[in-house]
């Protein structure tokens, strides 16, 4: 089978990858897999713009994420790093959020809409999580197939 990810087209700052790709719009998520479509979901952030959807855009992200929870696999990736953001080194973005309010909310969408958040470090691990992510649930799918 060939792999292919299927990258929204409402997405700014796509992800260059490894593998195939194709723009197409997903009807959730940033990232997908061609054939799974609505199955498997990436929801991709940078730090700056996980604080502005969790402040100031709930009620459209909470919609995102009752759509995401419906699938059988989905994550939310933050271009960041958690102990990073909680000791402050990111002051200059979170000039009107506080670490704290972050960390409850990451866990407010994992625990409330069953979509874990993964706080990846850097744009580039979050580009090698996110197709890593996708590679092992096609992975598991296929040998669900087989057994």
């Amino acid at each position: 089978m060939d792999f292919r990810i299927v990258v929204d087209t409402r997405e700014q700052l796509p992800y260059e990858f490894g593998c195939a790709s194709v723009r197409r719009k997903l009807e959730a998520g940033d990232y997908s897999v061609e054939g799974f479509e609505s199955q498997v979901a990436v929801e991709r952030k940078s730090l700056a713009d996980f604080a502005k959807t969790v402040v100031h855009d709930r009620a459209r992200f909470a919609q995102e994420l009752e759509r995401l929870q419906t699938y059988l696999a989905a994550c939310v990736v933050v271009e960041a790093d958690l102990d990073a953001v909680l000791r402050g080194a990111h002051a200059e973005t979170l000039r009107v959020v506080w670490p704290q309010t972050l960390l409850g909310s990451a866990l407010h969408v994992s625990l409330r809409h069953r979509v874990p958040v993964f706080w990846c470090g850097s744009r580039p691990a979050a580009r090698c999580y996110t197709e890593q992510f996708l590679r092992m649930f096609v992975r598991l799918q296929a040998q669900e197939a087989v057994a």
